[in-house]
């Protein structure tokens, strides 16, 4: 079992919207954590964007989190600037800001892994001290 893991949007949509053509797979891969799944508010923010037509699916994702399924961490002033320089060295891979932010998260907690269905971009992304994160699902 995994314990603390950052959660990217793609498998936070996936697992809240049955919908979606990950959900199965995304569901399997997150019982191999312990939570809670730690995030951002920007991959909130893009979670609550792509579900907005599905308001079953949002209202699911908000219970998970008060029910301790998820944890999002804030982020400090420090942030601005790091995610500017972050920004900047991938810009030829348009990175998103909540992207930027479970980097940054990475970088400041610690954390070795992340669960993404983004594996093009965060197999690219690296922390200042040149690290990649563990990407699961595999």
């Amino acid at each position: 079992m995994t314990r603390g893991a950052l959660v990217d949007t793609g498998p936070l949509v996936a697992l809240f919207s049955k919908n979606d053509s990950k959900h199965d797979d995304c569901v399997r891969a997150a019982q191999g954590f312990v939570p809670p799944l730690l995030t951002s508010w920007p991959v909130l923010t893009e979670v609550a964007w792509l579900v907005r037509m599905e308001p079953i699916a949002l209202r699911k994702l908000l219970e998970g989190a008060h029910k301790g399924l998820l944890k999002v961490l804030e982020l400090d002033q420090e942030f601005f600037s790091w995610s500017t320089t972050f920004l900047e060295k991938y810009e030829n891979i348009g990175v998103q800001l909540a992207d930027a932010s479970l980097v940054y998260l990475a970088e400041r907690e610690k954390i070795e892994f992340i669960f993404t269905l983004d594996r093009r971009d965060f197999s690219v992304y690296r922390t200042s001290r040149n690290r990649a994160l563990k990407i699961i699902p595999e």
